[in-house]
């Protein structure tokens, strides 16, 4: 754990100046870590795959991801007491100035990564870590500089980086962490490390590097000349001042190449050199590591994106004694959770509660509906079921039970039951549903709940992606938690024979009390941002549903399925023989270094982009080659990664298959901003509908045994609709109720031709272009999309407005009202705060701005579905009907018909839907039915 105790500022004031450094913590000696910012981040940007680490709008965070888990293992494992990071300038530096080439010829810098630096810079400065550059210099000159003040003032000094130079620096007291094959991989060059690699000390390795070159740079060295012969030439004569002079005594080809080329050397041994001098305007005294603002972090990780597990060991290390390294808007530091603990053995259990939990004794304990109890599990759920393996209730006044569903007898069973079930007894719990998956697989129901604080904080800040108890209530009360971290889910190992004094059983109660605190604050939090009534009347009454829908599952067909995965496996192993017999030879389709040796080499054929490992072979590429060859062998390619995707996707369906025969998958309600609901383990809502293939893999969902059909019912263009009905653009509104096809009445308007003559392309770019808005697409986006210049988009995105200005007006009004208040809101009031509207940095501004443009229609959709969810389900269960809603995929509900129902229950959707909420335009409810999902589509 890194700590400290003075900021840099204390550190000033009390006399520390340039040349001394404050001791390390407990008396030891300082240390001074060093990070080639530059460095680190491409290695992490190349480390980590860019199409995975992502926002929703669209902005890359591999670097920042990777960059922040490399200093969180530096600073767990070096624990240094001073930090720094130098960051290279876009300018020239004064080796440009004497050698104009100097770092010609280096790849393009890939696209996703510069916006990563502002942000990545942003981190270092909200968790205390100086960003230090210097016109004209390199980020290595910095580091040099700050290496030789901290030897200077007795420091230990570390440089993380992975430029060669910096082993010029080595000594007994600097060392450089270089990386290895890994991202977590730093290799310790110390003196005899340098000299075990190179055969030459740190202090010569400058020469061996003037001698040998430097591709990086574009610094030419020697012909023929390798660092063996260069280490083995400076060892003989002790320098490369003394090489030169007796340059003539060198033998051969390499002693002639060496004279040939030693004007060369002595501009790459110039180059080489790093400054130690540079003005900083800071010394290594102010590089105290500082404390962490907490508030500024939780924002920029949110913005990001980022799990909370990064966050948490970030955290981890930054921790400082005095408040927790919770920085400047973090809640106040508080005491602990106290319990009253007791554990109830056989028979204890009935009279616990009627004592603590009754619903009508007037004692202090007594719950109310303004005092619920916390309700903590140690359980496991997931595929619509689960297993409770002890539980845990805290009440207000501090008194905690700690049960073991093993020892319950009847009484205690039927009193716990009556607990929980009973809607007059107000609980809060931490992930509703999933407790109501472990405890329905016991037989216990829930009724009560007037809080989950995940599903609150959520409403609270919608752009977490986890809602880790600990974490919330570091946040929001300012306690720490001890949490078991083995999994997601909380795992307990009880033992036998615990009594109130375990650890174990005490972990659970707090975790109760905690979460009963949490739900006092958050619900504070909701009330001020107006979202308490999103939290009672949506998301915890579609608990209930989402959980019945998870138990149900949809039957699958696993005889068919494994037909289809045998279909695509044995395409994918024909465009393997069909690749080797294009090119002549075997090689392996799925290496990307044999990839460029055969297309780019052997073939010939265009380069596509470069990357670091040469030329790109991704799918995009592929698609370019085949448009720019006549060569089959890039469609061979792209097929035989089509259907290895198809057949992956496919097996992974049929391991899910359940004993029931039917796949329960899971619905996450706190995972998307926008308020989307997503699906996990198996995601039945990528299964695409639009391709044949698609539609082949949606037959293997079928009805299941005692129910007659599917009924899928979904919204048409609902985005567009509320996009509509929020702009109050009338041509717009007019347009749906046209009659005609609405992307073809849209083309006429803007084409100015009839609706008759608007052809396909047309239609496909103006529908781009509509949808384009709805999602905050830009020009370059959809020109992006669409395969046409970025100022043929730009037009068509004029001539676009100039038809349908209402639309350009909301989109500008909507960014400006954000910028204002600070969030963004849909038609039912969900909030989502965006604090980088009015950020300095523009990388982080321009993705708040695209957030802003595309949070209150795709939240609005994704409030009005899960409306029409909870009305559907309603009058399905008030007409006491055996019908069941299965599965929500965005704006489609798939529903199992039970025998005899299906005209009421067609007649009962299409109803729910289209009132769950007045638009000015119709909401639009397209409905089918049929034996299987793909027949039931319409």
């Amino acid at each position: 754990m890194v700590t400290n105790r003075e900021t840099p500022d204390q550190t000033s004031q009390a006399g520390a100046g340039a040349g001394s450094a404050a001791p390390a913590d407990g008396g030891g000696r300082p240390r001074l870590l060093l990070l080639d910012g530059h460095s680190m981040a491409f290695r992490a940007f190349f480390a980590l795959p860019v199409d995975k680490f992502g926002t929703s709008t669209g902005q890359s965070t591999n670097a920042v991801y990777g960059f922040a888990s490399m200093l969180v293992k530096l600073l767990r494992d070096e624990e240094p007491t001073h930090v720094a990071v130098a960051w290279d300038l876009s300018g020239p530096t004064f080796r440009h100035e004497e050698y104009e080439e100097y770092k010609g010829g280096r790849s393009e810098t890939p696209p996703e990564f510069p916006s990563q630096v502002p942000l990545t810079q942003d981190l270092m400065r909200l968790i205390g870590v100086a960003n230090l550059s210097a016109p004209g210099f390199e980020a290595d000159d910095v580091i040099a500089t700050l290496a030789r003040q901290g030897c200077e003032a007795g420091m230990e000094v570390l440089i993380a980086s992975g430029d060669r130079d910096a082993f010029q620096l080595v000594t007994d007291s600097c060392t450089v962490l270089y990386p290895g094959k890994s991202l977590s991989d730093l290799r310790r060059m110390d003196p005899a490390a340098v000299e075990e690699k190179y055969a030459v000390p740190p202090e010569r390795y400058r020469d061996l590097a003037a001698l040998v070159g430097e591709k990086a740079d574009n610094l030419p060295g020697v012909p023929g000349v390798g660092p063996k012969t260069a280490a083995k030439w400076i060892a003989k004569y002790g320098s490369l001042d003394e090489l030169i002079a007796h340059a003539d005594e060198i033998g051969g080809k390499a002693g002639q190449n060496f004279r040939d080329h030693m004007d060369d050397v002595l501009r790459n041994q110039r180059l080489n050199l790093l400054a130690t001098d540079v003005e900083l305007g800071a010394d290594v005294a102010s590089l105290v590591l500082g404390e962490a603002d907490r508030a500024g972090v939780d924002a920029l990780f949110d913005n990001l994106e980022f799990a909370s597990n990064l966050r948490e060991r970030l955290y981890a290390v930054l921790k400082t004694d005095g408040d927790g390294g919770a920085g400047e808007g973090a809640a106040p530091a508080a005491e602990g959770f106290a319990v009253d603990l007791t554990v109830a053995g056989t028979g204890e259990l009935a009279a616990w509660l009627r004592e603590h939990a009754a619903a009508d004794t007037p004692e202090s304990d007594t719950l109310t509906p303004q005092a619920p109890a916390g309700l903590a599990l140690d359980a496991v759920w997931g595929q619509g079921s689960g297993r409770v393996d002890a539980l845990a209730i805290s009440v207000p006044a501090g008194a905690a039970v700690f049960v073991d569903p093993t020892l319950l007898d009847p009484a205690d069973t039927e009193a716990l039951a009556g607990f929980l079930a009973d809607p007059g007894r107000p609980k809060v719990v931490h992930e509703y549903k999933g407790a109501l998956l472990a405890l329905g697989a016991h037989g216990w129901s829930m009724g009560g709940v007037v809080s989950d604080t995940a599903l609150a904080a959520y409403l609270v800040q919608p752009g977490q992606r986890r809602f880790d108890l600990a974490d919330l209530c570091r946040r929001y009360l300012g306690r720490e938690l001890e949490e078991d971290t083995s999994g997601d889910q909380l795992s307990l190992d009880l033992g036998e024979g615990g009594d109130a004094g375990s650890g174990r059983q005490h972990l659970l109660a707090v975790r109760a009390a905690a979460t009963r605190d949490l739900a006092g604050v958050l619900t504070a939090e909701l009330d001020k941002r107006g979202g308490t009534h999103l939290l009672a009347d949506v998301e915890l009454p579609l608990v209930d549903v989402l959980a019945r829908m998870e138990r149900a599952g949809i039957a699958a067909d696993r005889e068919y399925l494994e037909g289809l995965q045998e279909e695509f496996a044995s395409a994918a192993r024909g465009a393997v023989e069909k690749a080797h017999e294009v090119v002549g030879r075997e090689f392996n389709l799925g290496s990307p270094k044999q990839l460029q040796q055969v297309l780019f080499e052997d073939l010939g054929l265009p380069r596509t982009k470069k990357i670091k490992t040469g030329y790109t072979t991704d799918a995009d590429a592929l698609a370019w080659l085949a448009a720019q060859s006549d060569h089959e062998l890039p469609g061979v390619l792209l097929h035989h990664r089509d259907q290895t995707k198809l057949k992956t996707t496919v097996e992974g369906l049929i391991k899910t298959i359940a004993d029931d025969e039917r796949i329960h998958t899971t619905f996450n309600q706190t995972v998307a901003a926008t308020g989307r609901l997503s699906s996990t383990e198996p995601n039945l809502q990528n299964i695409p509908v639009r391709t044949d293939v698609g539609r082949r893999i949606r037959r293997a969902f079928v009805v299941g045994e005692g129910f007659d059909e599917l009924l899928t019912a979904d919204y048409s263009q609902i985005e567009l609709r509320i996009m509509a009905h929020l702009s109050g653009e009338q041509a717009l509104i007019d347009a749906f109720n046209s009659g005609y096809d609405f992307h073809a009445q849209m083309a006429a308007q803007v084409f100015g031709v009839p609706v008759g003559e608007v052809d396909g392309e047309a239609r496909s770019r103006i529908k781009a272009m509509s949808y384009g808005l709805a999602y905050g697409l830009s020009a370059y986006g959809l020109s992006q999309q669409l395969g046409i210049a970025p100022e043929e988009s730009k037009r068509l995105m004029e001539d676009y407005f100039a038809e349908f200005g209402g639309v350009r007006d909301y989109l500008n009004a909507v960014v400006e009202e954000a910028r204002r208040v600070g969030y963004t809101e849909t038609i039912l009031g969900r909030r989502r705060y965006l604090p980088d509207l009015t950020s300095d940095n523009r990388q982080r501004r321009e993705m708040a701005e695209r957030m802003a443009l595309n949070a209150p229609i795709q939240g609005s959709a994704a409030d009005i579905i899960k409306v029409a969810m909870l009305q559907v389900d309603a009058a399905i269960t008030d007409r006491g009907l055996s019908s069941r809603v299965l599965l929500q995929v965005h704006d489609e509900l798939v529903v199992e018909v039970a025998p005899g129902e299906r005209e009421e229950v067609e007649n009962l959707v299409t109803h729910e839907m289209n009132s769950a909420y007045a638009l000015r335009v119709p909401l639009g409810v397209s409905v089918g039915s049929g034996q299987n999902w793909h027949d039931a589509a319409h």
